[in-house]
């Protein structure tokens, strides 16, 4: 597992740190004027990079799903991005986070402007820790998407994850979906695989994924639930933990494992880091529930999933719980699930997260274009900034328990924070 530096920095914004070794010099965004998406999702479209060349050649794990295999989970994913958008996909469960306030304080004691965001993780340099979810990826709609955020998280200094790319090891041809760096040179990237998807693939075709992504991170991502609702889903988790180890051992870049939506049991995270993955993202329930998703797109996964609506750890009580776990091993913790702007970021720093991933609340406006998801970033860091300042922090780094109102009815675990 790589090391990992201090969990947060005090220090004033700078500079987003170099991390490439090959400079990247960021290009503009180009437009192609274009008709309508069929699904409505995405107006117009983003001129995609040249495709990303596929180490070893045509042979691989790449070429043996081959193409059927690959335009199936393609559509899947094309469903997937247009129910995101416009579907009612939303977990009936709440985040937890609404039952907590900041201490408002009328009286900071400093300017605005004094208040610091940036923070080290993972070798980078962030301007605020916060993260653009990974969320998209293996359809021809999802390009434009992936490139508007990633721009996005370029200009702000934020960092970005790409959707799954297991179609990307099925068909290297959907390379064009993932690729972003051209638009994003600096910015902390993580590639995303399901984690079930290592019975089929090795450790060498992760680190060739992370290569075709040009990406910083791997992440693993947990959705059995999904999976079981899924027709013809993948459930086979058996002896996964033990994959996921070999993963970690082997790659040369940090592995991370994330939940999708329905929070994660401190014994898994424990498991997880115990394995050797430099971080979790518990992805609590309260926002996008996969279940529910899945069961839009068929009608007998829709009575199945109809059991889940609520499914899942609240994301209040998942961060809180996993908190000292991470501390203790000095690993980076991600909250998400359900973070609706800044104050839910600053809420789930206060419980002991590194970074505040957002997901939905930022794919619509990926979807709208480069202007409208720089905008939309641009007020997520502006409310997390005000947040930090109004209840009396000079840093995120000060951020903690001690800058939460007692909460009725909260349950996180006595003494975490």
């Amino acid at each position: 597992m790589t090391p990992l530096p201090p969990r947060r920095s005090g220090e004033l914004d700078g500079e987003v740190q170099q991390h490439h070794t090959v400079s990247r010099a960021a290009v503009p965004l180009q437009e192609v004027p274009g008709p309508p998406c069929e699904d409505g999702a995405v107006s117009g479209a983003i001129r995609p990079p040249d495709p990303l060349p596929v180490p070893g050649g045509a042979g691989g794990a790449a070429q043996e799903g081959g193409p059927g295999a690959a335009a199936v989970t393609s559509e899947r994913k094309r469903d997937h991005l247009r129910l995101a958008l416009d579907g009612p996909v939303a977990s009936s469960a709440t985040t937890g986070l609404e039952r907590l306030r900041l201490r408002a304080r009328a009286l900071p004691e400093r300017d605005l402007d004094q208040v610091g965001l940036a923070i080290d993780v993972l070798g980078h340099r962030l301007a605020a820790p916060l993260l653009l979810s990974c969320m998209t990826g293996g359809t021809g709609e999802a390009g434009p998407v992936n490139r508007a955020l990633a721009a996005a998280a370029q200009i702000h200094g934020v960092a970005f994850g790409l959707g799954s790319g297991r179609v990307l090891l099925e068909d290297s041809s959907m390379a064009p979906t993932f690729g972003v760096r051209d638009v994003a040179p600096d910015v902390l990237l993580l590639a995303n695989l399901g984690a079930v998807q290592l019975r089929t693939y090795s450790a060498a075709d992760c680190a060739r994924l992370v290569q075709l992504c040009e990406a910083d991170v791997l992440v693993l991502h947990l959705n059995a639930v999904q999976e079981a609702v899924q027709p013809s889903g993948d459930t086979g988790f058996g002896g996964l933990l033990r994959r996921i180890a070999q993963v970690c051992t082997a790659l040369e870049v940090p592995v991370l494992a994330k939940e999708v939506g329905f929070g994660m049991a401190p014994e898994d995270v424990a498991a997880l880091l115990d394995a050797g993955v430099a971080g979790v993202d518990v992805a609590g329930a309260g926002g996008t529930n996969w279940a529910r998703v899945e069961g839009l797109r068929d009608d007998r996964a829709g009575r199945i999933a109809a059991a889940f609506a609520d499914w899942g750890w609240p994301t209040a009580t998942c961060v809180a719980a996993a908190a000292p776990l991470c501390r203790s091993r000095g690993a980076l913790l991600i909250g998400s699930g359900g973070l609706v702007d800044g104050v839910d970021a600053a809420k789930v720093l206060c419980l002991g997260a590194d970074l505040a991933a957002v997901g939905r609340g930022v794919l619509a406006a990926g979807a709208q274009g480069p202007e409208a998801a720089a905008a939309a970033v641009g007020e997520l860091v502006e409310q997390l900034r005000i947040a930090t300042w109004a209840c009396g922090a000079g840093s995120v780094a000060e951020l903690d328990r001690g800058c939460l109102l007692p909460a009725e009815g909260f349950s996180g675990p006595a003494g975490a924070g």
